[in-house]
């Protein structure tokens, strides 16, 4: 008797999506397979979590646009009394909106930078990302008072070059090692197992407050309180930091790459 296998399209369509993930992947390690030590031994390194034993996570906050959605986040955050996060906020946004870069100062987080144009800095000469991380730095300290000393960069995009120039300037590059992916509406359910599951001592969490992530406020609360359940403490990005002397992992490490095909696949 013959025999044959029925494939649909769908799941077709998928394993191409993955094996082209994978192949990415592969090209990204071989591509940057000189630039690892660079990175993550003679160089400045992003940080993309910390080690420790400690149940210790960061929850992290990326504002570049809008206004609908700050205020219900940090009215979740005080309901649930969590006064421990960090907030990187764009600065032509923080301009325009400085009520609520005042009301987050004033709920006790930290503020870091999400650099001035939402561009990738990568593309950027070196006196260009200068200039942006300068501008940032200068429209935050005058609208907080303090000297912001972490960066995230835009879209997360950043280069040796790009690390560099920041840690020259007094920055620590912060990336994430859990993406709530929040920021692709992906449903509450999907964005509060996705973070709980991941989660992990010394975990930085990707999380959005501009307007375009509608669902975040409202899974947000069901994290909150998942993490607690699992015996987790909210602190603030630089409090975790000094937990450890580590300088951060590698650009290209294990956690981004396994995103990448989770993403590709629909995970």
């Amino acid at each position: 008797m013959n025999s044959f296998y029925v494939f649909s399209g769908k799941k077709i369509k998928r394993f191409i999506y993955i094996f082209a993930a994978v192949l990415l992947a592969a090209g990204v390690v071989y591509v940057e397979r000189g630039n690892i030590t660079v990175f993550s031994e003679s160089g400045p390194s992003a940080i993309y979590s910390v080690p420790t034993e400690k149940k210790l996570i960061a929850l992290t906050f990326d504002i570049s646009w809008g206004e609908k959605r700050p205020e219900p986040i940090l009215k979740v955050l005080e309901d649930k009394k969590v006064d421990k996060a960090t907030f990187f906020l764009s600065s032509p946004w923080s301009k325009t909106h400085p009520d609520i870069v005042t009301n987050i100062k004033n709920a006790g987080f930290e503020i870091g930078s999400h650099g001035h144009k939402h561009v990738n800095y990568s593309t950027l000469s070196n006196e260009e990302i200068r200039t942006q991380i300068s501008t940032a730095h200068t429209v935050l300290t005058e609208l907080t008072g303090t000297e912001p000393n972490l960066i995230r960069m835009p879209n997360g995009d950043f280069d040796k070059r790009v690390l560099q120039v920041a840690n020259d300037l007094g920055y620590k590059v912060i990336q994430w090692d859990t993406d709530s992916l929040d920021w692709k509406n992906i449903g509450v359910d999907n964005i509060v197992k996705r973070v709980t599951t991941k989660a992990h001592p010394g975990d930085i969490v990707l999380l959005h407050a501009s307007d375009s992530c509608k669902q975040t406020h409202e899974a947000l609360p069901l994290i909150i309180d998942e993490l607690r359940r699992q015996g987790y403490e909210f602190v603030t990005v630089s409090e975790l930091i000094s937990q450890s002397n580590t300088e951060g992992k590698e650009v290209r490490d294990s956690a981004s790459l396994s995103n990448a095909i989770e993403d590709a696949a629909g995970l």
